[in-house]
């Protein structure tokens, strides 16, 4: 690893990534239930989420179980990868990371918030 790439920043980088997670899983999962719920899944606007709400709870969780596994597998890889880059690089690849990141977290309060608004207002802020 070099110098400009610390451990702690890494770390920080893996509850980016779990926040994202719990924003784009958990509860776009919960709030895509409650509103398929009060309005039907033809409310929901991603293709897939929309096929899954018609599957079983045991699909639904077991699809969302592996989106978890494969991001975590796949965002350790590209920690690694991190780590094994050398300098200057290792700075411009790290605000790749943290861009990408923040672009998920953002993404996932849009979809909470549009979610939020199917149950509360009856349609999607879209």
């Amino acid at each position: 690893m070099t110098p400009g790439i610390t451990e702690s920043r890494i770390e920080e980088y893996w509850d980016w990534i779990a926040v994202a997670l719990f924003l784009l899983l958990s509860v776009d999962l919960l709030t895509s239930l409650a509103a398929a719920r009060l309005v039907g899944t033809g409310a929901e606007g991603n293709p897939l989420m929309r096929w899954l709400l018609g599957r079983t709870t045991l699909v639904v969780v077991g699809a969302h179980l592996a989106v978890v596994v494969l991001v975590t597998g796949f965002f350790r890889l590209l920690l690694d990868r991190l780590r094994r880059t050398p300098s200057p690089a290792d700075y411009y690849f790290a605000l790749l990371i943290e861009g990408w990141l923040g672009v998920l977290v953002a993404v996932g309060l849009g979809v909470f918030a549009n979610n939020l608004s199917v149950i509360v207002l009856g349609r999607s802020l879209l």
